[in-house]
C-alpha cells in the first residue's frame, strides 16, 4: 500500500492540472465523457489536427479532479516504453515503471495521443485495460496490475490520416466509446481565438472566417482543413504587431501545404478577408 501511495503522490505532483484549462464545448462531449468515466468506459477521440482533442482531455482531467498522463505515440514506441523496464545500476538491476503502469496504479487518466502511430503489437497491450478486467499484465515481472479506481484510458487519432498501413484495428477500436471532435462553428471559434491569442473581437471574427473558408478548399487539393490551433498562432502574431496577411501566410498558408498552387488558393482567401 505504501508503494501505491507513493505512485499517487508522484503522479499528482507531476501531472495534476492546477488551473482550469479554457475549453468551450461544441456539443455534448463533456456530459458524454463524464458518463463514460463514471462507467469505466475507455474513450476514443476522433478529429482533425488542431480541433482541441488534447485540450479537451486536459479540461476533463481538471473537471474530474484526476491526474493526467499524456503519451505521444510514435512508430518506435514499445511495450517496455509504456509498461516499464529493468535498468542496470552498478552491479544490480532495478525495475522502473513506465507511464502507463504509473497511471494504472495512481488512478490517472491516461491519454495516448495519435494511437495509430504506435506499433500494432504495442497497441494490443492496452486491450486488457479496456474491458471488464481493467488489468495491465507485466510479463517481464510475472505481474498483473489491477487498475486503481479513477483510472481511465483515452486515445485519439486523426481519421484524415487513415491508410491501409496506419489505421486502428477493429479489435482495438471496438473496445472504445468514440467521440468526434470537429471544427467549432465560426462564432465559437472566434471566441476561442480571441481568448487564446489576445486579438480584438473583430480580428478574431476575421480569423474564424478564414478558417471556415479555407476548409472549403479540401476538395481543391488541400489535404486537411485549417485547425483552430493555426488560427490562434496567426492571432498571436497579429497581437504582437505582425501584419495580418503576413501572419496568416506564415502561420496558416505555409504550415498547411507545400503545394504552390494550393498556397496561392489559401493566400487568395486570406487577401479577400484582410484587404
Amino acid at each position: 500500500m505504501a508503494e501505491h501511495e507513493n505512485y499517487t503522490s508522484y503522479l499528482a505532483e507531476e501531472y495534476v492540472i492546477q488551473e482550469e484549462p479554457f475549453y468551450l464545448p461544441v456539443g455534448d462531449e463533456i456530459e458524454l465523457f463524464e458518463v463514460a468515466y463514471s462507467q469505466n468506459l475507455p474513450v476514443l477521440l476522433k478529429g482533425p489536427t488542431g480541433t482541441g482533442k488534447t485540450r479537451f482531455v486536459e479540461y476533463m482531467s481538471y473537471r474530474l479532479g484526476r491526474p493526467l498522463t499524456k503519451i505521444a505515440c510514435h512508430e518506435d514506441l514499445t511495450a517496455s516504453d509504456l509498461v516499464g523496464r529493468y535498468l542496470l545500476e552498478g552491479d544490480e538491476t532495478r525495475w522502473v515503471d513506465g507511464p502507463l503502469a504509473r497511471a494504472v496504479k495512481a488512478g490517472a487518466i491516461c491519454y495516448l495521443d495519435e494511437i495509430v502511430e504506435a506499433r500494432k503489437d504495442t497497441t494490443v497491450l492496452i486491450h486488457p485495460l479496456t474491458d471488464h478486467r481493467r488489468i495491465l499484465p507485466i510479463d517481464k515481472r510475472g505481474e498483473v496490475l489491477e487498475a486503481h479506481d479513477g483510472f481511465q484510458l483515452v486515445v485519439s487519432y486523426n481519421p484524415g490520416y487513415q491508410s491501409a498501413l496506419k489505421d486502428l484495428k477493429h479489435s482495438t477500436r471496438q473496445r472504445f466509446m468514440a467521440l468526434e471532435l470537429t471544427h467549432p462553428p465560426a462564432d465559437l471559434e472566434a471566441r476561442i481565438v480571441q481568448h487564446e491569442s489576445g486579438v480584438s473581437e473583430e480580428m478574431s471574427v476575421a480569423l474564424a472566417k478564414l478558417g471556415e473558408k479555407a476548409r472549403n478548399l479540401k476538395d481543391h487539393g488541400l489535404q486537411e482543413g485549417v485547425g483552430t490551433r493555426l488560427l490562434i498562432y496567426a492571432g498571436k502574431l497579429i497581437a504582437r504587431g505582425i501584419a495580418p496577411r503576413r501572419a496568416c501566410q506564415v502561420a496558416v498558408t505555409w504550415a498547411l501545404t507545400d503545394d504552390q498552387q494550393v498556397q496561392r488558393s489559401v493566400d487568395e482567401v486570406v487577401n479577400s478577408i484582410f484587404e
